[in-house]
């Protein structure tokens, strides 16, 4: 058996019966399917036991300790020679694991990861979110673009790994967020080839609102300090930006507020660099989505991604850096809330 698809499952047994529907119509076939219930309140064993005839399904249930953790639960009883690591919130057009096998016939890889796209019936908000944590104007397309400021980093949402390699490497360690940057960091310095595979894309969901995709890229941006501590010398000028742009922000409105209360005629000048940039974001995505519905969406959208993101790395710097404090994480209790 060459593939071995594993997913996390955590109270999303909706999530999972659409990509179980998804590996059903793949045009390759060579796969098995892991999947591990990481102490759901709301398991989805009905749902798996629905698919056994028709797929080679194994499900197993552990005791919560985070998506890494279920991933390597699911690992070390998989039996394929590479492991195809997917979120559960992922759906996959029907060439996808074909494209895969595509791409190591043309040139092997011990490690390799595609992008994502937005799916048709995504609502406007998951377009445009979706758009805001892809696009070149908001995270410098290191999620798998073909622009880029930097290289190319498998994430666990679309990854996959020779088994051999994943093992020999130890899997994903505990972090509960930057988990898969922290892998593809030691993949890479294992000496290892990881490629990014352009056509192995996924449709991703993401969060559905606002709030939540906050909480995830603040805590995204604070596991990125934690990154620099754990791989010294990671740390590069992309990962800077959404801390700059929050610092920007806050200064302009601060200046535009004290030229106000000043009586400034002009004080609204200070905000046009804010304007302008939400006009490339509306263009861009309007352009992208066909929709300027998406299009307005992704101005917050984009605004929460970088300023979320430049929230949290800004406080993990003062706590890890300033302070000497340990890592640490944001809304454990409410981040499904």
């Amino acid at each position: 058996m060459k593939y071995s698809v594993i997913i996390p499952v955590y109270n999303r047994p909706d999530e999972a019966r659409e990509l179980l529907e998804s590996l059903c119509a793949q045009t390759c076939r060579d796969f098995e399917v892991v999947i591990v219930e990481d102490g759901s309140a709301i398991p989805c064993k009905e749902v798996a036991e629905a698919y056994a005839d028709r797929l080679d399904i194994h499900y197993y249930v552990k005791e919560n300790g985070g998506p890494g953790r279920a991933r390597n639960y699911g690992v070390e009883r998989a039996r394929g020679e590479y492991v195809l690591i997917l979120d559960s919130d992922a759906v996959l057009p029907e060439g996808y694991i074909a494209a895969v096998e595509d791409e190591l016939e043309r040139e092997p890889a011990d490690a390799f990861g595609g992008p994502d796209r937005a799916h048709p019936d995504f609502t406007p908000m998951q377009k445009a979110i979706n758009y805001a944590m892809t696009s070149f104007f908001t995270t410098g397309g290191i999620r798998g673009g073909k622009k880029k400021l930097d290289k190319f980093y498998p994430r666990s949402f679309n990854m996959g790994v020779r088994r051999e390699v994943y093992q020999a490497l130890g899997g994903f360690s505990d972090m509960r967020f930057g988990e898969d940057i922290d892998f593809s960091t030691r993949i890479f310095k294992g000496g290892y080839r990881c490629r990014l595979f352009p056509e192995a894309w996924v449709w991703h969901k993401r969060r559905t609102d606002l709030k939540k995709f906050f909480k995830q890229v603040h805590n995204s941006g604070i596991a990125r300090i934690h990154l620099s501590k754990r791989h010294p010398g990671t740390l590069k000028l992309v990962h800077l930006l959404p801390a700059v742009f929050t610092l920007g922000c806050a200064l302009l409105l601060v200046l535009a507020a004290v030229a106000a209360a000043l009586g400034c005629p002009h004080w609204w000048v200070m905000l046009m660099p804010l304007a302008l940039f939400a006009l490339i974001i509306m263009a861009d995505a309007s352009r992208q989505e066909h929709s300027v519905g998406v299009g307005l969406r992704a101005i917050a959208a984009a605004y929460v991604q970088l300023t979320g993101y430049g929230t949290g790395f800004l406080r993990s710097w003062w706590q890890r850096c300033v302070r000497g404090k340990g890592e640490f994480e944001a809304f454990k209790k409410n981040f499904y809330k």
